[in-house]
């Protein structure tokens, strides 16, 4: 069983940035993919990546899909807000001037990373509020992974020895969400940005 009732502190009443992260596999990408057909009026940061795409992605909506060598151009000239290497093989961060034009507009702004570029921001943005998104317990983790068929069995295991780490980072975040249906977790994400539903 897993216990979502702590967090890093006290819930930011009003913040530029939220920052969405969690374990692999616990849905970031659903719930983001509900927010963004719901509440148009929450600005989605979309990530960089070095990895290849997945069927059904297209480039610049799931992510902005570039070179290594473009990649490592963006981190040398300053222009990324964060960037990591996940599972040990592609890299993943966030373009900084979209996120800071988006800011300056006075829209709220979603990111949704991974765990070691929500560290980063906390860093350099500790103004941002920063949400974990979880999965309702363990099983259901790991039925989503292996449900979710993109991903041979080595790399599985690989995933869920992330995993395994990602969870235990829970309690760095301000508050917690529990993804048991993405409906709800959206909603809930997006009250606290500060937006409902109008449909």
């Amino acid at each position: 069983m897993i216990d979502h009732s702590t967090g890093a502190g006290a819930v930011k009443a009003s913040a530029p940035v939220t920052v969405l992260a969690g374990p692999t596999a616990v849905g970031k990408g659903t719930v983001s993919a509900a927010i963004r057909a719901r509440y148009p009026q929450i600005w989605l940061s979309v990530s960089a990546t070095t990895r290849a795409p997945r069927p059904g992605e297209v480039d610049g909506v799931h992510y902005r899909f570039v070179s290594e060598e473009d990649f490592s151009s963006l981190i040398e000239q300053g222009q990324m807000l964060e960037w990591a290497v996940v599972h040990g093989r592609n890299k993943y961060g966030t373009p900084r001037g979209p996120v800071e034009k988006k800011v300056s507009e006075g829209r709220p702004v979603l990111l949704e990373i991974d765990l070691a570029g929500a560290r980063q921001i906390r860093a350099s943005m500790p103004e941002a509020r920063f949400v974990f998104l979880a999965p309702p317990d363990w099983d259901t983790l790991v039925d989503r992974l292996v449900g979710r068929g993109t991903e041979d069995a080595e790399e599985r295991e690989r995933r869920l020895a992330t995993a395994r780490v990602e969870l235990a980072a829970e309690d760095e975040f301000d508050i917690t969400i529990v993804n048991d249906t993405v409906d709800r977790a959206a909603d809930e994400l997006a009250g606290l940005l500060g937006v409902r539903d109008l449909t």
